[in-house]
């Protein structure tokens, strides 16, 4: 069971993502669309949500 983390500043590594799976859970900031790779972050973000994991996307509060 782990916890990833994703922002504009920070991400794990593509496959740690990828790898992911039931127990593990994310929490997606909405600053991360400004990073460069954010289609690769997403499609990686999809493969670990297919294979079990919780994704939070986060909101901004206004």
């Amino acid at each position: 069971m782990t916890a990833y983390v994703i922002t504009a500043r920070a991400a794990p590594a593509l496959g740690d993502i990828r790898a992911a799976g039931q127990g593990d859970w994310f929490d997606v900031y909405p600053d991360v669309v400004e990073r460069r790779d954010f289609s690769k972050i997403w499609e990686a973000v999809g493969v670990a949500f297919v294979r079990g994991a919780d994704v939070c996307l986060l909101r901004e509060e206004r």
